[in-house]
């Protein structure tokens, strides 16, 4: 039975869920990295919020470790890049919490405008200050949204509501998509130029940290108001105060900060700033929503394989593992077969899909190509991490898929090019079901893969057959299949031989002495 930590607080539901579902689980809320780090090993899944730290020390420490669950977007706890190169799949549910955020981000908008929050403490001192806080109105205005995912859409459309007009800037926006909400798709100068009110909906990578900074700032309409409810580190907090300072910002709602729990930020000294402790996901429908989903993908995870919103992973639904079961058996073992007979140094690999299998979910299948070709080099390499591996090896990896008809209902072929040739190996199901090679380096087969096997290229000569068979029946291995192929008469030919049990080193070297032999290698699948 699978076994997860719950790491940090979680719906009960959560528990409940994960234990109709068949996982054991356990509870152990604020445990030090010490402590995790002395049980981690017992847990095939970890469920955190944004608390716990999963480093690559824990990774190092948990060989049992399948699946990391975020309960929430960020994942900026979790060293995803560990997580990957030990084959730990990580997920997340950006969705459960979209609504809450972009609600969250509206009132900072409101709050922003009409500067309710001095507003209150004023009245509250019995100021009675009417005058002083002169707002501005949200009609009419401009909206910049930097993100337009699924957050950012929600907030586009709710200040679309408001009749603001609404500008987005993000690189993966389709002209299509932009229409259909309604927005304006621009560049990130225009938006810094024209929008009255920025609010930043990315997530924090390499290429969004700091892109408010004193530069980006200096580009604004002077007097625009910034909301982040994003991420830490999207913006110089620094520069912010300084923009504020001189008036070319006239205030920021931030939710978020680059040094959390931020107890002394320089920011909370200006009265035109609005701020929150990290509440956007904070309301008891979404914490609710992230924890169920959370223990529903992990759980779907170990138990079917099915994989939901991972960052490192492409997703598989229960259907489509099932689907795929028997198509992951026979790209694996194409690329186990092309990795056992690769021996010079490895440039590209590609693999085709036809007919049948160019209609699936081709990532998964890929993957486990992948892993099949590397293992017999890597012995750590696994589905998860083995695109790491190759693009870390400088090994080129494509795919390509052709719905055209075919010897087969469906095909894949995987090819490896190295240093000093081409070589193929392509496969099929028989009855939708059975692994079959069908295609050696051009040369037709039809063999089935077994526990232990030999592969044989030899000239087409009379006697190879008798004087392969002698051989083993003197060694006393048996022959439990043998399948033959060959390029044209007298020409080169492939054997392929299911043995009973592995051939000894004297047997091999029997066989490689034997005429016309060109090529002798001993597999295992």
């Amino acid at each position: 039975m699978p076994r997860v930590l719950i790491a940090d607080a979680l719906s009960d539901a959560a528990v409940t869920i994960f234990r109709d579902r068949g996982v054991e689980v356990d509870v152990r809320v604020g445990l030090k990295p010490a402590e995790l780090l002395a049980v981690v090993a017992d847990y095939d899944g970890i469920a955190v919020r944004s608390a716990t730290k999963v480093t690559a020390e824990v990774f190092a420490a948990a060989p049992r470790l399948k699946v990391v669950g975020r309960a929430g977007i960020g994942v900026d706890n979790i060293d995803v890049a560990a997580a990957t190169a030990r084959g730990v799949v990580v997920m997340n549910t950006p969705h459960g919490n979209s609504i809450t955020t972009a609600e969250h981000a509206i009132a900072m908008l409101f709050a922003l405008a009409r500067e309710i929050p001095a507003a209150d403490r004023s009245t509250r001192a019995s100021k009675w200050e009417k005058s002083r806080f002169m707002g501005v109105e949200l009609t009419g205005k401009t909206l910049g949204v930097v993100g337009c995912g699924n957050i950012g859409a929600i907030v586009a459309e709710r200040a679309l509501g408001l009749k603001m007009r609404v500008l987005a800037y993000d690189p993966f926006l389709s002209d299509e998509r932009a229409e259909a909400l309604g927005v304006r798709k621009v560049d990130l100068d225009t938006l810094l130029a024209q929008a009255d009110f920025i609010t930043l909906h990315v997530p924090l990578t390499e290429q969004t940290k700091n892109i408010l900074d004193a530069k980006a700032l200096a580009k604004t309409k002077k007097g625009v108001r910034i909301i982040n409810c994003a991420r830490g580190g999207l913006l110089v907090e620094a520069d912010l105060k300084a923009a504020i300072e001189s008036r070319q910002v006239a205030g920021a709602a931030l939710d978020v900060f680059a040094v959390e729990p931020a107890k002394d930020n320089p920011l909370f000294a200006l009265d035109q700033v609005v701020v929150t402790p990290h509440l956007g996901a904070s309301t008891s429908e979404a914490q609710e929503k992230v924890a169920l989903q959370v223990a529903e993908q992990m759980s779907d995870y170990l138990l079917t394989g099915a994989i939901t919103n991972a960052l490192n992973m492409p997703s598989l639904t229960a259907e489509e593992a099932r689907r795929l079961g028997p198509y992951m058996t026979l790209a694996l073992q194409l690329g186990s077969f092309a990795g056992q007979l690769t021996e010079t140094g490895i440039k590209a690999l590609r693999i085709d899909y036809e007919g049948e299998a160019a209609t699936l979910n081709t990532k998964p299948l890929t993957q486990v190509a992948l892993m099949g070709f590397l293992k017999p080099m890597l012995d750590s390499v696994n589905m998860v991490n083995a695109p790491l591996v190759a693009r870390e090896r400088n090994i080129q990896v494509s795919e390509s898929k052709h719905s055209r008809d075919g010897d087969y209902n469906t095909l894949i072929r995987f090819t490896v090019e190295t240093e000093r040739r081409s070589r193929t190996v392509s496969g099929t199901l028989f009855g939708g079901k059975k692994p079959r090679l069908v295609e050696i380096k051009g040369i037709a087969v039809e063999a089935e893969l077994s526990p232990h096997m030999l592969y044989v290229t030899n000239l087409d000569r009379p006697g190879f057959i008798g004087n392969m068979g002698k051989l083993f029946g003197d060694a006393g291995i048996n022959i439990a299949t043998f399948h033959l192929g060959r390029a044209d008469a007298g020409g080169e030919a492939i054997a392929l031989l299911g043995l009973d049990a592995p051939p000894p080193a004297e047997v091999m070297e029997k066989i490689c002495a034997l005429p016309n032999i060109r090529q002798v290698t001993a597999l295992r699948f």
